[in-house]
């Protein structure tokens, strides 16, 4: 049987999210307008809709789906 590999994170998930999302527009401010720039804004985007989700989740006032 395979043994699980385990890494404890020492940032919390809000902030490995807001450092790739910070790391990805420097990225594609670096690069000319294109297919490759749009990917790194679409995946900074994305990590900011995760950062925003995830503190709907973690907030006090989340009700249950009805």
């Amino acid at each position: 049987m395979l043994k699980r590999r385990r890494f404890k994170q020492t940032k919390t998930l809000h902030q490995r999210l807001e450092e790739e999302a910070a790391q990805l527009r420097e990225q594609a401010r670096a690069l000319a307008p294109g297919r490759r720039r749009e990917i790194l804004l679409r995946r900074a985007r994305q990590d900011e809709l995760a950062m925003q989700i995830d503190a709907w989740l973690h907030s006090p006032g989340l009700r249950a789906p009805t």
